[in-house]
């Protein structure tokens, strides 16, 4: 099991992890639609403070893994049986999709040109 498979088991298993998260999301600063900084900023100091690094990355995999195995054709539900909640994912479906790289490339001229 790698370390966002173990973070994830964890984090089904454990209602203070469960907690804790939110508690992190609920104090985070910037916008939750920017999924990715999200992730970064909170998601992941969490996960390494457990001893479970990884990278976002290794998120968008995993989560990618996921929603491959997770897609059925659609089948016919019987009435009273029930029915799965979709699988939820961090990355993937989940606010904006954005590449923030040239921002980023800007940001560091920047830095060079001040000295920073």
């Amino acid at each position: 099991m790698n370390h966002v498979e173990e973070f994830f088991a964890r984090y089904e298993a454990d209602p203070a992890l469960q907690a804790r998260v939110e508690e992190a999301l609920a104090c985070y600063p910037g916008s939750l639609e920017l999924r990715e900084s999200v992730v970064e900023n909170v998601l992941l100091p969490i996960a390494s403070g457990l001893g479970l690094p990884f990278t976002v990355d290794e998120l968008r995999a995993y989560e990618t893994r996921k929603k491959l195995h997770n897609m059925k054709p659609d089948v016919a539900v019987e009435e009273g049986e029930p029915v799965e909640d979709p699988p939820t994912y961090w990355l993937l479906e989940s606010g904006w999709e954005w590449d923030d790289e040239p921002i980023r490339k800007k940001e560091a001229l920047l830095r060079d040109i001040a000295g920073i």
